[in-house]
């Protein structure tokens, strides 16, 4: 099999729905059960990359081929789509892109699993708990949303160059360095139930405008970054999997709202070793 790892980073605001509502948010985004963190179902990720084939008006038997019908399996398989970088608002810049050493880690691994030989640095011992400090540009103190955290270690050397192939555009990944933090995993649990956009929407009556149906939508804000692979089965349908993506179009709408702009994301196709 030859495997690719995908990056995206988020152009606009993507709401990808668990299907049920929690609390006051009537949808809220998909969430790992165990640590709350957001993820993009690998059906999901199958089926916008089939769509983009549509789009490309791709032949009927070759999307048949990569991406499978009612009688046989496709040639194409994805995995979730990974979180690995959270904007979160900060009276320090505009805003900071937050990780944790779980999502490193498992960047790490996945890198591995794609046989892409690239070295993910490990964060400092402080930044691994989050009780002594975080990891990023500067020293003293940062302010994100209402938590007050101590910057007391400088990023791992490499970290950047580890995580700049996911970024499309070369003046995202000049930020980067600066806008990078690592926090412990229990802080970034934090930020990912209570920290993330939530919108009001309204449907109205046709005529009236009244009110029909007011409720509110969790998404995921626009910058975020995540990956994920994708595996080829045959030559063929590596070959059609890296024509989805030209230079001049490298983007791929992702989860719900396409009609009001939300899902619009940046790709980045990276081939790996043979699986």
């Amino acid at each position: 099999m030859k495997p690719f790892l995908l990056g995206m980073l988020a152009e606009s605001a993507l709401h990808h729905g668990a299907g049920r509502s929690t609390g006051i948010i009537d949808l809220p985004v998909a969430r790992e059960a165990a640590t709350d963190v957001p993820f993009i179902a690998g059906s999901g990720v199958k089926g916008a990359l089939r769509d983009r084939a549509h789009q490309l008006r791709r032949e009927d038997a070759e999307i048949d081929h990569c991406f499978g019908k009612q009688e046989h399996a496709g040639m194409l398989s994805s995995a979730d789509a990974r979180l690995l970088l959270l904007p979160v608002r900060s009276l320090t810049g505009s805003y900071k892109w937050l990780t944790c050493p779980l999502l490193l880690e498992r960047y790490r691994r996945d890198l591995a699993r794609c046989g892409i030989r690239r070295a993910v640095p490990e964060v400092p011992l402080s930044a691994r708990d989050g009780r002594s400090g975080v990891a990023g540009a500067g020293k003293g103190t940062l302010f994100l949303e209402e938590r007050e955290l101590a910057v007391t270690e400088s990023l791992p050397a490499g970290l950047t160059d580890a995580i700049g192939p996911l970024l499309r555009h070369a003046e995202t990944r000049k930020r980067l360095a600066g806008q990078l933090v690592v926090v412990g995993d229990d802080d970034f649990a934090w930020f990912c139930r209570y920290a993330l956009p939530i919108a009001a929407r309204n449907q109205l009556e046709r005529d009236t405008k009244i009110s029909k149906n007011l409720w509110y939508e969790e998404s995921l804000p626009p910058d975020t970054v995540l990956y994920t692979l994708v595996m080829a089965r045959d030559d063929r349908s590596a070959t059609s999997f890296v024509m989805l993506f030209p230079e001049e179009d490298p983007y791929l709408q992702l989860g719900g709202n396409e009609t009001v702009g939300h899902g619009w994301v940046a790709i980045t196709v990276q081939p790996g070793g043979a699986a």
